[in-house]
């Protein structure tokens, strides 16, 4: 990496902001551009790649190709299981496994309702179903609801069918649901309702939006593109190189699968991810290359000096995104480290194929970037007759009121985040269309809103009790009594003992549902204080457990997290931009600014969802919590995207400030480069995550707005007013670094050795 600046301070005299000579200021980096030598490695990686394209055109397809044949061959599947050592819910559900044989694995009650008439009218079509059922592969055992206690509503309409499967069933695939349906088709042929609960309901839920979500993404690009560019040509070349990433990356995140677990939203997550930037990082070596043709005459060294500057951008862009993804490993889960990981994988595989395969595609194309024309290209135009740059002179005139103008604006989409509530979002808040959620309602209607989100008891007796019958039944007795008395209980089952008498197991039914405040204020009573309580002098440890208390302790154990990940994430995105920008306050402002633009988002989407402010134009019928793990994964993925038009604008700030020295000058210019292309580049994101607005999952809904909105704000209110304001009011402490710290830190310089001065990027 070739050194931008030597660290001493700059002798004769610098131009101020206004031009006019004077003493340098101390402690600040000298501007002095970078002596150019040997081109650098992605110099001639740039340049071998554009004189070499047909042979990396060639690799390309055969990693396509071998990816695509390894995963359908050997690719593994997407669930949604994750486990939390050492809490009282997975605790409780690994004594369970251990004791009780019929409490392995993962149930999904299947509802059957007969109107206003009695399921016992239809026993025979019952009964067939349950035989079906239980000769399904992987299913280990199926409750009667004719037979069990509990499984018929008190009007005798509807039953549960309770399936317990050997595996999470939502990832099962097609051809399950399909033998499914057959096994139950009695019951429909008798005129009986049949709907799946969760989780089967997410295997019965309709696949095709995720991938019209992608395809209306591609389109938007595909308009914006060729209205940005001006030519075919240029707008297919990063819509190629974007669709060969993302390919790559699904390809290889499903080999990964194979052997590591993933949630069944992670490759949804990647593609909006590896969608998104990939188009980005081609659109921004794009814009550069034709910059620079009109002052390189070979189109390989064009590409080579494109590399060279915007693609080390791109790099950086690149590690930035993906150090925030790895950040959420700290918060000690899993199930969101391995989230992170997915969307990482496709980050940085567009990244390569940025670096790899744009540079042979735009070798090819060579000076025809600009065939097949839908208008024509028109230089980006310089002096006050241009929009970005009269628009960074009014900035420069009066950078006080912007800054504070635009964190009004964050301030206030941010107030919404005060009343934010965290919960998982269950089948309640799904669209009426789905099967769960017409499942969850013929519950609730008819067991009680309780009954979708029961709490289990699990009880260790030690030694004497196990040997002591007479004792163990008072115990249970006891123990029934003073949980059924704590507030919010609708009903207690009677404690029975396991197969080797070692546990109790009761049942815990809240007067709420699983998504109410109520529910998690009696989880949290009954885990705390009535257990404890209940079985105090007895020897005995009790803890809470079932899918609702492993949401409540997944959420508890994510707010405790969060900070952590912040901090992480934070302070190795300052040192990150501190080595590359050689500079304390733009570090400093950096975190700063995208923590504003983070509260913002959260802001909107708890308006959305929690208040319900438009809520059912996105097909949420209901206002819900904001799920547990969303504010996470938006902190770690908005902070890396932002991070992306923050190097993008900041090294043409500073190429220009390392020519001149003058800070009012780098700034304006820098502004002036970036804006249309930061612009562009934000509506084709933007519309990349909106477009997943069509999933059914609730939860990719919230991702997709909240992402969405996140990188509107960033790309405008942050990238284009509060950061240029601010630059502006600091002027030279701007470039301010202690000379210790400077000698301390490694050094590379995002834009690389300095190239001839373009007239002009296109607009």
């Amino acid at each position: 990496m070739q050194r931008a600046s030597t660290g001493a301070e700059p002798t004769g005299t610098e131009p101020t902001e206004t031009g006019t000579p004077h003493a340098p200021a101390p402690r600040t980096e000298p501007p002095r551009s970078p002596t150019p030598g040997r081109p650098g490695l992605l110099h001639r990686t740039g340049r071998w790649c554009a004189r070499h394209a047909w042979r990396v055109l060639a690799v390309w397809a055969v990693l396509l190709a071998a990816l695509a044949v390894a995963d359908r061959a050997w690719g593994g599947d997407y669930a949604d299981s994750f486990s939390l050592p050492g809490t009282g819910a997975q605790t409780g559900a690994d004594l369970l496994r251990a004791h009780s044989s019929g409490a392995a694995g993962v149930s999904a009650p299947i509802v059957i309702s007969a109107g206003p008439g009695s399921l016992a009218g239809h026993r025979d079509a019952v009964e067939a179903a349950v035989g079906g059922l239980g000769r399904l592969p992987d299913v280990l055992s199926v409750t009667d609801p004719l037979s069990t206690p509990g499984a018929l509503s008190a009007s005798g309409s509807t039953g549960i069918v309770t399936v317990h499967f050997t595996a999470d069933p939502a990832g099962f695939g097609d051809a399950y649901l399909a033998r499914l349906d057959s096994a139950v088709r009695p019951l429909r042929a008798d005129r009986l309702t049949v709907e799946y609960g969760a989780p089967l309901g997410q295997l019965a839920a309709p696949k095709a939006a995720d991938r019209a979500s992608e395809a209306i993404g591609l389109a938007v690009a595909v308009l914006v593109l060729l209205i940005g560019f001006g030519s075919v040509a240029a707008t297919g070349l990063p819509l190629l190189t974007a669709v060969a990433g993302l390919a790559a990356g699904l390809g290889g995140l499903g080999l990964l699968a194979a052997r590591v677990d993933f949630a069944k939203s992670a490759p949804t997550l990647a593609a909006m991810m590896g969608l998104g930037v990939g188009i980005d990082y081609a659109l921004f070596l794009t814009t550069r290359y034709r910059a620079l043709l009109r002052d390189v005459p070979e189109p390989a060294e064009a590409v080579g000096r494109t590399v060279a500057t915007s693609g080390r951008a791109v790099l950086v862009a690149a590690a930035t995104v993906a150090m925030a993804l790895a950040g959420l490993y700290a918060g000690g889960v899993a199930f969101i480290g391995t989230l992170g990981a997915a969307a990482g994988l496709t980050v940085l595989v567009g990244a390569a194929a940025s670096l790899t395969l744009t540079p042979a595609l735009l070798g090819l194309l060579g000076g025809r970037i600009d065939r097949l024309r839908v208008r024509t290209p028109v230089a980006e135009p310089v002096g006050d007759a241009d929009l970005w740059h009269r628009w960074g002179g009014a900035l420069g005139r009066r950078p006080w009121l912007y800054l504070v103008g635009g964190l009004l604006v964050l301030g206030v989409l941010a107030v919404p985040v005060a009343s934010m509530r965290l919960s998982h979002v269950d089948a309640g808040a799904q669209p009426t269309s789905r099967t769960d959620r017409r499942a969850y309602d013929l519950i609730g209607e008819n067991f009680g809103p309780g009954a979708n989100g029961p709490l289990t008891v699990v009880v260790q007796l030690d030694s004497a009790l196990v040997a002591d019958r007479a004792r163990r039944e008072g115990l249970a007795a006891s123990l029934r009594q003073e949980l059924a008395a704590l507030p919010g209980v609708a009903a207690v089952s009677p404690p029975t003992a396991g197969p080797d008498d070692v546990l109790l197991i009761a049942t815990v039914t809240p007067r709420t549902g699983p998504q109410d405040e109520r529910t998690a204020e009696l989880f949290h009573t009954l885990r705390d204080t009535g257990l404890p309580h209940a079985l105090a002098g007895t020897g005995a440890v009790g803890y809470v457990t079932g899918g609702t208390a492993t949401g409540l302790t997944f959420t508890d154990t994510l707010v405790g997290r969060l900070p952590l990940v912040v901090g992480v994430v934070v302070a190795a995105a300052f040192l990150l931009l501190l080595t590359v920008f050689r500079s304390v306050l733009i570090a400093v402002k950096a975190a700063l600014l995208n923590l504003f633009s983070i509260a913002a988002a959260y802001g909107v989407v708890v308006a959305v969802f929690q208040w319900g402010w438009g809520a059912p134009l996105l097909g949420v019928t209901a206002r819900v919590p904001v799920e547990s793990y969303v504010p996470m994964m938006m902190f770690a993925i908005v902070f890396g995207l932002s991070m992306d038009y923050e190097v993008f604008l900041l090294s043409r700030i500073r190429e220009t400030w390392l020519r001149t020295g003058d800070n009012h000058l780098a700034v304006a210019t820098g502004l002036a480069a970036t804006a249309r292309v930061i612009t562009c580049a934000a509506v084709i994101m933007t519309s990349v995550f909106l477009a997943f607005l069509l999933s059914t999952s609730v939860v990719v809904k919230m991702l997709a707005l909240g992402l969405g909105v996140s990188v509107i704000i960033d790309a405008t209110v942050v990238r284009l007013l509060l950061v240029p304001a601010g630059m502006y009011l600091f002027r030279r402490a701007n470039w301010w670094l202690p000379r210790r710290l400077d000698a301390l830190l490694p050094h590379f310089d995002p834009e690389g050795p300095a190239a001839p001065a373009a007239r002009g990027e296109l607009r």
